[in-house]
């Protein structure tokens, strides 16, 4: 499958006007990472907009003690990076990647010029960034009010949908559970005795570092408990 086709598969890409997608395709450079090798950190210049091809990015900070906080995993077609083109600012979070990685990089300067030359092309932009921004309202709304089942059940099935970016919801979730544990806030025994229960339930099946949602239906009745 080539570029044009992977990213065609996720809702923003898919939307944007052919010649935005023309433009932002003719600018990118492709870019390969390594298991665990960073892309950029907190505190780096902006280095411009990225998207996901194969591969996946965890997003997230550790702390002075060494204690890692995972904000997210940005999987294929994900684009991701979009801040910095808003404000100028430094990054600001921790970008690695989780395996071997290829990304689609239009650098900074480049997007900004066919940005001063298209204007109207910034509402596409704006709404990349609202749709994560309501993502992350849902969330500290969920870790306030949800217990620790509901907030797992509705991330696993955020996960399966690419957050609102998949056509087609994915059945099988390459996904450790200490890595679903720090997304929620859970310690790992209390994330893994969820999944225990979920699985004795029918609802998800669990294999080596991954979760495999067999009854999604079930799955999103848990969400409004």
């Amino acid at each position: 499958m080539d570029k044009r086709s992977k990213l065609m598969t996720g809702q923003w890409f898919s939307h944007l006007p052919v010649s935005f997608q023309d433009s932002l395709l003719a600018a990118a450079r492709e870019r390969r990472l390594t298991a665990g090798q960073r892309l950029f950190q907190r505190g780096d210049a902006p280095c411009g907009l990225y998207a996901v091809l194969d591969g996946a990015i965890r997003i997230g900070a550790v702390s002075e003690q060494g204690k890692e906080a995972l904000l997210s995993l940005v999987e294929a077609p994900h684009w991701f990076g979009e801040i910095c083109l808003f404000d100028g600012q430094p990054r600001t979070h921790d970008a690695y990647a989780v395996g071997p990685c290829t990304l689609l990089n239009i650098p900074q300067h480049t997007l900004l010029k066919l940005l001063d030359e298209q204007p109207l092309y910034w509402r596409h932009l704006a709404l990349l960034m609202s749709q994560k921004l309501r993502l992350t309202f849902i969330n500290l709304e969920q870790l306030s009010l949800l217990p620790a089942p509901a907030r797992l059940a509705h991330r696993l099935l955020l996960i399966a949908e690419g957050y609102g970016e998949l056509d087609s919801p994915r059945r099988v979730l390459q996904l450790p559970q200490e890595q679903l544990a720090s997304m929620l806030s859970l310690s790992r025994q209390t994330a893994n005795q969820i999944l225990k229960d979920l699985q004795g339930q029918g609802i998800i099946g669990l294999g080596y570092g991954e979760i495999e949602i067999l009854d999604a239906a079930r799955l999103r009745a848990l969400t409004t408990l």
